[in-house]
C-alpha cells in the first residue's frame, strides 16, 4: 500500500497517550482524597529512595491568547496575581510533604503553563527555592522550562541557571509572518536567537524548539523557510508536534476555520518535510514527534532503553511518582491518577481550605497497569513483549489481533511474544498503540475525543 493510502486509511482520532487509560476513559466519579493519599503514599515509599520524585508545576498566565493553544491558560496584564499564585502552590506542596514518610528527594522539576516566564524572575525564585527547602537533590537532577521568547529576559535565564535549571524549551510554533498573526503568536527570529545564544552563553546543557505543523495559512514554502531558520541556532531537540484543532474543547481555535487549515495531504507533506529536513541536519528521530541531536539525553535515554513518557512528555528518565502542583495540573502515582481544578478561583479556594484540590482522577485496575505497560514500551522503546509462556490476558490479546491489519499495512511485525513498530510505522505510532487501548475499544466515543492522527 502506498504511504498516502496508508495516511488516508489512519487519518482517525486518536489519543497521544502520554497516559493509558487516557484522560477521558478514567472513572467517571470524582477520586476519594484519602485513597489518592494513600496511593502517593505507598508509591513514594516504594521508589523515592531509589528514583525520587518528578514534580510538575502548571503556572497558567499568558498576558495574551494564542489562539492554536490547547493548554488550561488565564490571560492577563495582571501581574499581581503572581504572588497569592505562588504562595497557593507551595501550599499545596506542603499537603503532600505531609504524605510523605520522609522529605522527597527532587529528580526532576518541570515548569509548564501557560506562560512561566509571565512570573518575575524573583517569584520563580521564591517557589523553587520553597519546593526544595524540605527536599533533597537527587544526584541526576533535571530541572526545565517553558520559555516564551518575547518575556524570557536574560535576568529570568540567569535566576533559573543559579536555581539548577539546565534545559528550556522555546515555544517557536512557526516564523512565518501570516501564520504568526492568525495564531496571536508573534515573535522574531532575532528574539528566539537572543534568547538561544544567552542561554548557551550562561551554560544551558539542553535547548528545545516547539514547532507545529498543520497551523492555519501554514505552507510548504513557509514551512521549509521556518526549518532553515531553525537550523541555523541548531537546538538540541526539537519537538514537531501536529496541529490538534480540537475547537469543540478551545473556542480560541474558532477564530479561524477549517478552510484556513492545511488538507490532510498538505498537512502529511508538512511532516515529510520537517522529518527530512530535521535528519539532514543531523538530528535523529525520538520516539512520536521528536528530533535530537546525538550529544542529546533523550537520544542516548533512546539509545540505552531509558527513555521514559509521562505527562510531561518524553524524558531521559523515569520516575514512578509525578506530583503535579497547580491548577488544572495532573499527578501520576503510577497506580493512580489524579487531576487539580481548572479554574484558578477554586484552585486558591480549596488549597486555602488546607485541601489537596484535585476533582478528577482514576484508580489503575490490574488490567489497565499491562496494557500501560505495553503502550509505553512502544512509545518510549517502539518495542514490547510478553510471556509466551503463559496464557496472554484477555484483553491484550483482542489489541494484538486489532493489530493484525497493521501488521498487514507493513506497519508493524508480530512475533510469538513481542510487538514491534517498524520504521515505516514509526509516524502510525498512536495507531498502533490505539490497537491494544482496551477501553477506547470496550466504549466507543459517540463524540470526536481526540485530535486526529497524523
Amino acid at each position: 500500500m502506498k504511504i498516502q493510502q496508508l495516511i488516508d486509511k489512519y487519518h482517525v482520532a486518536a489519543p497521544r497517550y502520554t497516559s493509558y487509560p487516557t484522560v477521558p476513559y478514567w472513572d467517571a466519579a470524582a477520586p476519594d482524597i484519602e485513597k489518592w493519599k494513600e496511593s502517593v503514599a505507598f508509591s513514594f515509599k516504594q521508589s523515592n529512595a531509589g528514583n525520587g520524585i518528578s514534580l510538575y508545576v502548571h503556572l497558567p498566565f499568558c498576558e495574551s491568547l494564542c489562539t492554536y493553544c490547547g493548554c488550561n491558560t488565564r490571560i492577563t496584564r495582571n501581574h499581581q496575581v503572581e504572588d497569592p499564585y505562588i504562595h497557593a502552590v507551595l501550599k499545596e506542596w506542603k499537603l503532600y510533604l505531609q504524605v510523605f514518610a520522609e522529605k522527597p528527594i527532587i529528580r526532576e522539576i518541570h515548569l509548564g503553563g501557560g506562560t512561566p516566564t509571565f512570573f518575575a524572575p524573583h517569584n520563580l525564585k521564591l517557589l523553587i527555592n520553597g519546593l526544595m527547602a524540605d527536599s533533597v537533590l537527587h544526584p541526576d537532577a533535571e530541572f526545565s522550562f517553558e520559555a516564551h521568547p518575547n518575556n524570557t529576559s536574560d535576568d529570568h535565564l540567569q535566576t533559573l541557571f543559579d536555581l539548577g535549571f539546565r534545559r528550556l524549551s522555546l515555544g517557536i510554533q512557526d516564523f512565518d509572518l501570516k501564520v504568526q498573526k492568525i495564531i496571536n503568536r508573534i515573535q522574531s527570529f532575532e528574539q528566539v536567537k537572543h534568547v538561544t545564544e544567552k542561554a548557551r552563553e550562561i551554560g544551558y546543557s539542553s535547548i528545545n524548539f516547539d514547532l507545529i505543523y498543520g497551523l492555519p495559512l501554514q505552507t510548504y514554502e513557509g514551512l521549509s523557510e521556518t526549518i532553515l531558520q531553525v537550523g541555523k541556532l541548531m537546538p538540541d531537540r526539537i519537538a514537531f508536534y501536529s496541529y490538534a484543532h480540537v475547537p469543540w474543547i478551545k473556542p480560541g481555535q474558532r477564530s479561524f476555520t477549517e478552510d484556513d487549515l492545511p488538507s490532510v495531504a498538505e498537512k502529511q507533506r508538512l511532516y515529510e518535510l520537517g522529518r527530512e529536513m530535521f535528519t539532514s541536519m543531523g538530528y535523529e528521530e525520538i520516539g512520536m514527534d521528536h528530533f535530537a541531536l546525538n550529544t542529546d539525553s533523550l537520544y542516548l535515554a533512546e539509545q540505552s532503553g531509558k527513555l521514559h513518557r509521562n505527562f510531561m512528555g518524553y524524558t531521559h528518565q523515569y520516575t514512578q511518582l509525578m506530583i503535579g502542583l497547580g491548577v488544572s495540573s495532573i499527578s501520576d502515582s503510577w497506580f493512580a491518577f489524579a487531576q487539580n481544578v481548572k479554574k484558578v478561583e477554586e484552585y486558591l479556594d480549596l488549597v486555602g481550605k488546607g485541601q489537596i484540590p484535585v476533582f478528577k482522577g482514576h484508580q489503575l485496575t490490574g488490567e489497565d497497569l499491562l496494557i500501560r505497560k505495553h503502550i509505553l514500551n512502544l512509545m518510549c522503546k517502539g518495542k514490547t513483549e510478553w510471556d509466551a509462556s503463559e496464557p496472554l490476558n484477555e484483553s491484550l490479546q483482542a489489541g494484538i489481533e486489532r493489530a493484525r491489519t497493521l501488521e498487514e499495512d507493513g506497519l508493524c511485525e508480530i512475533g510469538l511474544n513481542s510487538l514491534t513498530v517498524t520504521p515505516l510505522g514509526k509516524r502510525f505510532l498512536r495507531n498502533i498503540c490505539m490497537a491494544l487501548d482496551a477501553r477506547l475499544w470496550a466504549e466507543q466515543p459517540e463524540t470526536q475525543l481526540f485530535s486526529m492522527a497524523g
